[in-house]
Order: C-alpha cells, then sequence, then structure tokens
C-alpha cells in the first residue's frame, strides 16, 4: 500500500486528490496526509512517512518546485508526481526527478498511472514502505535522534524551550508547543498553556500541593494529573480541566 501526502494550497484540490487516491484500486493507496504549503508538508514530513507526494506547484511562500528539492535531500526520498493548472513548469518538474506530472483536472486513469509509476520507482530503489508510526526528530548533543511518538509521555514548554519527556530519557525541542500540538493531533491533550500529554499516559487528576510557578498565579494548591511510568504529576489549568476530565472518563483511564 502506498502512502500519500497530499500537497496544495486549495482545500477543494485536496479533497478531489484524496477521493481519488483512496478509491485507487492498483496500487492500494491512503492518503495520509494533506498541507496546504511547503512549510506544512515539511513540518509533516518531521513527524512522518510517505512514499508518495502529490505536489502542487504553484503555492504561496515556497513553491512546488522548490519543496521537490528539498525532498530529493530526504533518506528515504518519497517519490513526487506534480500536480498542477500549468504546463509549463513540467520540464522544471523532471529535471528534479519527477515520476510523473498530471495537469489539473486531474483524471482517474492518469492518477493510477502515476501511482503505479511511483510504486515501480520505490522498489527499483529498493525503498521501504512508509512506517506508520510517527516520530519527532531531536537534536542531542551532536546527534540526531528519531523519538517514536509512542514512546512520548509529555512535552512541556520551559523558557525557550521545549521539553520532551519519554519513561527514559528527556530531549529539548526548538519547536513551539503550539507547532507540536498541531503536528500531533489528538494522540496529545493539551492539560495547561505550558504542556501536553500522551493522552494513553494520563491515569488520574486530583487537588494537590503546586510547586512554586505551577498551576495557576498565586495558588499553592491546584488540579494535576499523574503520568503513567513517572514519579510525576503536572499542573491542569482550570481552563482545561473539563477536558481532561472528558478524556479520563471517555477513555476509561
Amino acid at each position: 500500500m502506498l502512502n500519500v501526502l497530499i500537497v496544495d494550497d486549495e482545500e477543494l484540490a485536496r479533497m478531489r486528490l484524496r477521493c481519488l487516491v483512496q478509491d485507487n484500486p492498483d496500487p492500494l493507496s491512503v492518503a495520509t496526509g494533506e498541507a496546504a504549503s511547503a512549510t506544512e508538508a515539511l513540518a509533516w514530513l518531521d513527524a512522518n512517512r510517505c512514499d508518495v507526494v502529490l505536489l502542487d506547484v504553484q503555492m504561496p511562500g515556497m513553491d512546488g518546485t522548490a519543496l521537490a528539492a528539498r525532498l530529493r535531500e530526504r533518506s528515504p526520498a518519497p517519490a513526487v508526481v506534480f500536480v498542477t493548472a500549468h504546463a509549463e513548469h513540467a520540464v522544471a518538474a523532471f529535471e528534479l526527478d519527477a515520476v510523473d506530472y498530471l495537469t489539473k483536472p486531474v483524471r482517474r486513469e492518469r492518477l493510477q498511472t502515476a501511482l503505479q509509476r511511483a510504486a515501480e520507482r520505490l522498489r527499483a530503489r529498493g525503498v521501504p514502505a512508509a512506517d506508520e508510526e510517527p516520530v519527532l526528530v531531536v537534536n542531542d548533543r551532536g546527534r540526531v535522534i528519531r523519538v517514536p511518538v509512542s514512546e512520548v509521555l509529555y512535552l512541556k514548554a520551559e523558557l525557550k524551550y521545549v521539553t520532551l519527556r519519554t519513561a527514559q530519557h528527556s530531549y529539548v525541542l526548538d519547536d513551539s508547543l503550539a507547532e507540536l500540538e498541531e503536528r500531533l493531533g489528538g494522540r496529545f491533550l493539551r492539560i495547561h498553556r505550558n504542556a501536553l500529554v500522551a493522552r494513553r499516559a494520563v491515569r488520574a487528576m486530583e487537588r494537590r500541593a503546586l510547586a512554586a510557578g505551577e498551576g495557576e498565579e498565586g495558588a499553592k494548591e491546584g488540579w494535576a494529573v499523574r503520568v503513567e511510568g513517572l514519579d510525576e504529576w503536572l499542573a491542569v489549568s482550570r481552563r482545561q480541566m473539563s477536558q481532561v476530565r472528558e478524556a479520563l472518563l471517555g477513555e476509561g483511564a
């Protein structure tokens, strides 16, 4: 099965491509991600892998050809299929080693042909199927480490950085908490303006004495959640209490 990322600044175009991809019988394909810009696409790819990128050329900011050049630097690099209303970019697209070049409106048969070519290209290069397990990429004392999202217990903003906590390690990220929340979707629950906790890791919520700087301003006691696998409690803001309670009740934690 091909995992496909759709990159187009027009929502209707993304919707049509998503339907065509999902209906494609050979090779079986699934639209695992969407992005409205090159920046969004790169952020998505930092946490996920895909086999094929269906890529528009003309977009605000970085255009499709510039993004395709960036994608060639990745290992393994996804196969790129350009999808655009402008045929004059075809030469530049194939110079970037694009698998195919489709003009809008995209016909079902042409998309199938393009995806078949992409599958053949990936097999010829010996590229394995994309992992379904998303990761966060961190720089740790000169090393680049891929941390599976399934191992992340919480993300907490502290000063200019975000601390990523697993059961065994702590790492520092340069990303903002808002960017991480958008990238990770529903896997994580915001419990405070400075903290996201993996839903699966929330085990209890109760009132506790708070350390200085935690909870609401000036409060010495407040609500906090216990994080599975750690002897730690994280403060819950009043604004997020109902959401955390619903998550606990709804997920049987």
